[in-house]
């Protein structure tokens, strides 16, 4: 049996929550969990408001090019993100955006969701990584 981490569905749409360390304490963000965003070989894992990267110090790395949802040139930065539960704390590659889906503060893609296994792991209502 996987030891996973269990989130609520948020809009009937999968969700994790992830933690970005910051000076004055760290912050919570609920990204959807979308395995069509990017694909497994993508120059970044996760999308989160360009204001999210500069406030928890990310370090400027590149530039991609999107299409689809957010169309255009947009900056890359280098950014810690912790799931506690699940021991993970890692730098990862953070495309930096104007505006995030509704209900949530930016998209984890697939390449950052193809890190773990993740599923329902038996709950409709939920969303896992483990």
């Amino acid at each position: 049996m996987i030891a996973a981490t269990l989130w609520p569905l948020i809009n009937e749409r999968p969700c994790i929550e992830v933690i970005l360390p910051r000076s004055k304490g760290n912050t919570l963000r609920r990204l959807v969990a979308d395995t069509g965003a990017g694909n497994r070989l993508a120059s970044f894992q996760l999308l989160l408001l360009e204001s999210d990267c500069l406030q928890s110090a990310g370090r400027l790395i590149g530039q991609a090019q999107l299409g689809g949802a957010y169309s255009g040139p947009f900056w890359v930065y280098s950014l810690v993100i912790e799931i506690p539960r699940l021991n993970f704390v890692d730098s990862v590659p953070v495309v930096g955006v104007n505006h995030a889906p509704n209900g949530f503060d930016g998209i984890a893609c697939f390449n950052f969701l193809n890190r773990f296994h993740f599923e329902n792991f038996g709950h409709q209502d939920r969303f896992g990584l483990g």
